[in-house]
């Protein structure tokens, strides 16, 4: 008879998150802050002595919602923070392999997300007009993230992730890569400020 294989992973918190159903209860902020810090966008494939991580990414998007949408609303500001969340378990598959894999990821990274909300007190299923507006921001940061940090010229990154806007200075300085231990906890703090308004 054989073996029944293992869907679920240990956090360094103790938790064990199941992949096809996961609960909202063995979802915790120090892990997602610890992993998200440690996973590589661009698969590792940028310039700089660190990686540019996806908590550091999260907090780019939140930057570029935020001047977006400066009067943005505290569940908006936490959807956009968590929107890669899950990738602190099933890590950052670049889209070309998202592509390639179908289905099965979107409905892992689904299940997760949603766990994830509900365990921060959100929908488990954003709003459409929300997911528009996190999209839009996230496809800026890529656009940034390709031609600041991962060697995509200008004109190649318009095609694939659109013209973008400007944005502020301040923005852009978001665009250096920190130390992980820094993404982490600048993450954490975002999140946990976010989650106490």
């Amino acid at each position: 008879m054989a073996k029944e294989p293992r869907v679920w992973q240990r956090m360094l918190s103790g938790r064990r998150l199941n992949l096809l159903d996961p609960s909202p209860l063995d979802v915790e902020l120090d892990d997602i802050a610890h992993g998200l810090a440690r996973v590589a966008r661009w698969n590792g494939q940028t310039v700089g002595g660190h990686i540019f991580s996806v908590a550091q990414h999260s907090l780019l998007v939140e930057a570029i919602a935020s001047h977006i949408d400066p009067d943005m609303s505290r569940e908006w500001r936490l959807a956009v923070l968590l929107h890669d969340a899950p990738e602190y378990v099933i890590g950052d598959i670049i889209s070309p392999f998202k592509a390639v894999i179908g289905d099965a990821y979107k409905t892992i990274e689904a299940g997760l997300l949603g766990a994830i909300h509900l365990h921060f007190g959100l929908p488990a299923q954003p709003a459409a007009v929300l997911k528009r507006f996190i999209k839009q921001a996230d496809r800026q940061a890529a656009f940034l993230e390709a031609t600041h940090l991962a060697g995509f010229g200008r004109e190649e990154a318009i095609k694939i992730f659109g013209r973008p806007e400007p944005l502020p200075r301040t923005v852009l300085t978001l665009l250096e890569p920190w130390p992980v231990a820094a993404a982490e906890e600048r993450y954490h703090e975002k999140v946990t400020a976010a989650l106490a308004k």
